[in-house]
């Protein structure tokens, strides 16, 4: 756990649709439709009412993120952050801008404990390592700025996943005197 600014950041192992946040973050598409990984996980637990509203939606750019309601899950709204496919350019930044601009959203939405995947590690191939560092830095710097975020998850699926996560959170505890 890595204290900022009166807020928490965590990592979690397990399936993010089970958690009990104001929101989990959906590593999305820029045509916001759901089918495997995560968003798949979301659709069939949360139930057809979120596509819906991705639908009406229609579209939202790399970088961006929307926000739906979460049907059927135990939070209250799904974020949905298009995280960019390795190869196309910029991927750093537009990592950055998803994530920010879900911190964002859910800032204006009232929400106290959010929850992250892992956005473009799996089928976009984003390297893990670099998501870790940008998704947790952005994270820490955003809460430096203060936010009424009391919470921010970071819920990965698997171990060697969470390890990368874990080793950058350490990292970042260091710089901040908190090992």
């Amino acid at each position: 756990m890595l204290r900022v600014s009166g807020s928490v950041i965590e990592l979690v192992k397990g399936d993010i649709t089970e958690l009990e946040v104001d929101a989990i973050v959906n590593a999305a598409n820029s045509s916001l439709k759901m089918g495997g990984g995560v968003a798949g996980a979301i659709l069939r637990k949360g139930g057809w009412s979120i596509q819906e509203e991705c639908d009406r939606i229609g579209y939202c750019p790399v970088g961006g993120a929307v926000i739906t309601g979460a049907g059927r899950l135990k939070a209250r709204y799904v974020i949905h952050a298009v995280g960019p496919r390795m190869g196309e350019g910029d991927e750093d930044n537009k990592l950055r801008s998803a994530t920010l601009n879900s911190l964002k959203l859910a800032e204006q939405h009232n929400v106290r404990s959010i929850a992250f995947p892992a956005i473009s590690t799996g089928i976009f191939g984003f390297p893990k390592d670099r998501c870790a560092k940008i998704m947790l830095r952005t994270a820490v710097e955003y809460l430096q700025k203060g936010s009424r975020i009391e919470r921010i998850i970071f819920c990965l699926y698997d171990d060697e996943t969470y390890r990368i996560f874990e080793e950058e959170i350490e990292r970042i505890k260091r710089e901040l005197g908190q090992a």
